[in-house]
């Protein structure tokens, strides 16, 4: 039996000026299960997470988290409370400690005291192999490396249901970049989160998916189980997951 629908995009269609970045794009990720987003660069990849994050408002269609519809004018929106997200920048405060960038969520609004916060962010940092004296450092102080895995720990500190990722293992070297996407995968399956990743890095999609889409021209061109991605049929998809063009 199929995993239960977590986040389903239902004929979403997003236009920036006269540019069509999303055209009716239906896509569903399942409870519980790894879904990687790939396709070119401009593709729509980041504004299909944005608009689950209601960041971004759809022209047309909708996003629903849970079967509730996403509404990017209302913060409150408990669907939105339990998403956990890396950027692929890190976003990471320069004006904060490590330990008050990860608990941000737990102490904005004053929802946690700060030294629950803290104990807390210290047991993520721990999930991602980081020691506790990394709490009360400043962000130049970390490597990128570090900087990446304390922001994966932002993203898990509240124990979320889903996980998004943003090109989780850009800038990063092959061993680093390695490390990243064995801890997201040990995460992932730890809390049992729904994820949806995009990225352009076959190896990280290779070693963290379930289940694969690819987009182009703002709709999904192919959607299938990992094992299926190899050896499809499509060349334009077999051209972009070999890493060559679709002519040779």
């Amino acid at each position: 039996m199929a995993a239960p629908v977590k986040i389903a995009w239902k004929n979403v269609t997003k236009r920036f000026g006269s540019k069509t970045v999303l055209d009716g794009l239906s896509l569903d990720a399942h409870e519980g299960k790894s879904l990687v987003i790939i396709g070119g660069s401009g593709t729509g990849k980041s504004v299909t997470i944005k608009t689950a994050l209601g960041l971004i408002a759809p022209d047309k269609g909708v996003v629903e988290i849970d079967g509730r519809a996403v509404r990017p004018e209302d913060p409150s929106d408990p669907g939105l409370d339990q998403i956990g997200m890396l950027f692929q920048s890190g976003a990471l405060f320069d004006s904060l400690t490590i330990w008050e960038n990860i608990a941000f969520k737990l102490l904005k609004a004053g929802r946690m005291k700060r030294p629950e916060a803290r104990a807390r962010a210290i047991e993520a940092l721990e999930q991602v192999d980081l020691e506790p004296d990394v709490a009360n450092r400043a962000t130049r102080e970390l490597s990128g490396g570090m900087l990446k895995r304390a922001s994966l720990a932002r993203a898990i500190v509240t124990k979320p249901a889903i996980l998004f990722f943003d090109e989780p293992t850009t800038g990063l070297d092959p061993v680093t970049a390695d490390v990243i996407n064995r801890l997201i995968l040990r995460q992932v399956k730890s809390l049992g989160a729904t994820a949806v990743t995009i990225t352009h890095d076959m190896a990280s999609m290779r070693m963290i998916a379930d289940e694969v889409a690819m987009i182009e021209h703002g709709k999904i061109r192919w959607r299938g189980g990992l094992d299926g991605i190899e050896d499809c049929a499509d060349p334009a998809v077999c051209a972009f997951v070999h890493g060559r063009s679709a002519d040779e």
